[in-house]
């Protein structure tokens, strides 16, 4: 076994998930995730703990003919869930065989079966948990890399001292944690910034968006939950968003590429929409329930070991040069006491590259420009 494998089950165990003696852990991986499973079991046996595997949550084919042969409403799986009840901590672990597997489920499928199970996710966020990536090949494929490639990519994002990051996100803290307004351009020019030309797609969108986060907490991301971390990311008040945002990053959901997605928000609601490729799966996303038409999370990329774009979002929204926001359901931890929670089934992040004619203001003052922050040498 590559000894960084068990050095990532190390970190899940103790950095991330912090096991304790009699916890019940339930691992949820793709067999293709041998490796990182058999590590983390051992790792659970030093501990005292108790592991549980299970290939539920990720794209195989058992899922792929349940979705694709199910016929009349989806009901809550009341087994799922006393396991759920039962367990103490939830290890996710992404790693494909087939990334497309469920490329030909009917997107409004794929949104009743997430509509239904979503007391399933309420009740697994509400334990301790973890989503992590091992470096399956079908993965690299995806991210047009060499298995070696990929493996050396994910491990360097992985395997690093989280202590430090936090460190260095931590300035994005201050600057964000008090503030009220936050402004994202990138193309066009837009008075008071320095964004100074066209960067948008042949439809000529661009991005200029403002929200206000006043009285919401932003979180350092150093991988207690997602693994990579690398981000700071908050919530926008609930009818503060006005503007418009080009995703010039892909989306890859449901097992299919989305591009060009472009969102024009009024009092905080998505009011127009539209995709390059594969729009039926954005506009399926935005009809899942109320909510899912609000965004739920801003997030700024500050890890700067992802330094390329490999459709893997637990990757690419970390990237240093890049912002996201998710549309759909915002975390509790993000949202004051005075603020209303966005609530949703779904939670879909999508990516603006902010590494040219690009800049994030934080009421009124610049605080990164062209994917460079204000306390980085180059700003």
């Amino acid at each position: 076994m590559d000894p960084r494998v068990r050095e990532h089950a190390r970190i899940v165990a103790e950095h991330s998930a912090s096991l304790q003696p009699g916890d019940n852990v339930v691992i949820d991986a793709h067999p293709v995730a041998e490796d990182l499973v058999t590590a983390l079991f051992e790792t659970c046996a030093d501990v005292g703990a108790n592991p549980l595997a299970v290939s539920q949550r990720t794209g195989t084919r058992f899922r792929r003919a349940y979705l694709r042969n199910h016929e009349g409403e989806f009901e809550l799986p009341s087994h799922e869930m006393a396991l759920f009840e039962e367990m103490d901590v939830y290890i996710a672990i992404r790693g494909d065989a087939n990334v497309t597997e469920t490329a030909d489920i009917n997107p409004a499928v794929s949104r009743e079966y997430g509509k239904a199970r979503k007391p399933l996710l309420d009740e697994r966020l509400s334990k301790r948990w973890v989503l992590t990536q091992y470096p399956a090949g079908a993965n690299a494929q995806l991210a047009e890399m060499s298995t070696e490639g990929y493996e050396n990519f994910v491990w360097d994002a992985v395997n690093k001292d989280w202590d430090e990051q936090g460190e260095f996100q931590a300035q994005m803290v201050e600057i964000l944690d008090p503030a009220e307004e936050v402004r994202i351009v990138s193309g066009d020019s837009a008075e008071g910034t320095s964004a100074s030309s066209q960067n948008s797609t042949s439809s000529g969108y661009t991005t200029d968006v403002t929200m206000s986060i006043a009285g919401n907490t932003t979180i350092n991301d150093t991988g207690k939950h997602n693994l990579p971390g690398g981000e700071v990311f908050t919530a926008p008040v609930l009818d503060s968003v006005e503007g418009e945002v080009l995703f010039d990053k892909p989306l890859y959901h449901q097992g299919r590429e989305v591009t060009g997605v472009y969102l024009r928000f009024e009092d905080g609601e998505v009011v127009e929409h539209s995709a390059e490729k594969n729009e039926d799966v954005l506009t399926e996303v935005l009809n899942a329930d109320d909510g899912a038409r609000r965004l739920g999370e801003l997030g700024i990329g500050m890890n700067r070991d992802i330094d390329q774009f490999t459709y893997n979002m637990l990757f690419d929204e970390k990237m240093g040069d890049t912002v996201h926001m998710a549309v759909g359901r915002a975390y509790e931890a993000n949202v004051g006491e005075e603020n209303e929670r966005n609530e949703s089934a779904v939670h879909v992040d999508m990516i603006v590259d902010m590494s040219e004619d690009s800049v994030i203001e934080v009421d009124g003052e610049v605080v990164q420009r062209d994917g460079t922050f204000r306390f980085e040498d180059g700003f």
